[in-house]
């Protein structure tokens, strides 16, 4: 078989150079191995088992280093450096990165891949030979996935954004359950390879869930009341919002739903807080 870069083979030492050992399979095809990929274990009487890539020059090298990922063989890799107009570059576990194309990365540049986050990948070949590490497909993502049981209900996850688009994002949790985050349950939209952390709201017949990345009602409730209760003493005590504000004026002002705004301004009401009046809402109590 022909030597191809992405792949790991098993080769015969042919002679000594002073850069390094060129190596051949059976069809007298060489490669070299430099210096400074040979590592414990090497010895020049016996076959040595190598990963094949192409070195910086473009040319097929040989490296004793075993990789993360094959051509065909998924694993995560760690996105290391960003190139605007290419795309990402990823840690395969050798001395090369590989490069993730732009094109296989989300349109939103806001929503790529940075420095430290993880891409589930595999390696693949274009049209000119050259190796590229590629993200899973959502077909992938099906075949690794675990079927989530209804006891998962509202159980706390942590996972990895692996998908975006405009209908919401697609999550692979650390447990492998295929998650989906509508934008409704986020605040900011995360990125592809951003780890986050959340709970489960739904399980559905096929095993997949969605999720959720905002706190529990009680709990969003009770930071809204206290960003409302704060923003309202410092204004003096007073402010010109209230329960029949407009909805846009409310997201603007506090950046949150009338929904959200009544439920947390009923809260501090309820606690003798706050109360409304002719369009105003004031600190303390209610006069009598």
């Amino acid at each position: 078989m022909a030597l191809q870069a992405g792949t790991i083979v098993t080769l015969r030492v042919k002679n000594r150079q002073e850069y390094g050992w060129f190596l051949e399979n059976e069809e007298e095809e060489a490669v070299l191995l430099h210096n400074s990929e040979i590592r414990d274990g090497f010895e020049p009487n016996e076959p040595v088992e190598v990963f094949l890539y192409q070195d910086h020059s473009g040319r097929l090298a040989a490296t004793m280093d075993r990789p993360l990922i094959t051509l065909g063989e998924y694993g995560w890799v760690e996105v290391v450096g960003e190139e605007i107009k290419h795309g990402v570059f990823v840690n395969i576990g050798i001395s090369k990165d590989a490069l993730v194309s732009e094109d296989d990365l989300p349109y939103k540049f806001e929503v790529r891949p940075i420095e430290g986050d993880k891409l589930y990948c595999t390696l693949k070949l274009d049209k000119n030979g050259r190796l590229f590490a590629k993200p899973a497909t959502e077909e992938k993502i099906w075949d690794i996935a675990r079927r989530a049981n209804k006891t998962d209900l509202n159980k706390e996850f942590t996972g990895t954004v692996y998908r975006t688009g405009k209908a919401g994002t697609w999550i692979v949790t650390d447990n492998l359950y295929r998650a989906f985050l509508h934008p409704s349950e986020r605040e900011d939209e995360p990125r592809v390879g951003q780890s986050v952390s959340g709970r489960i709201i739904a399980v559905h017949d096929d095993g997949s869930v969605n999720v959720s990345l905002l706190g529990r009602r009680v709990e969003r409730q009770a930071d809204d009341a206290e960003h409302i209760y704060d923003y309202l003493m410092g204004r003096g005590g007073k402010m010109p919002y209230w329960d029949k504000s407009l909805p846009e004026e409310i997201e603007k002002r506090f950046g949150i739903s009338k929904g959200a705004f009544k439920r947390a301004l009923g809260k501090l009401m309820k606690e003798g807080r706050a109360y409304q009046e002719d369009g105003w809402t004031y600190a303390g109590k209610k006069p009598e």
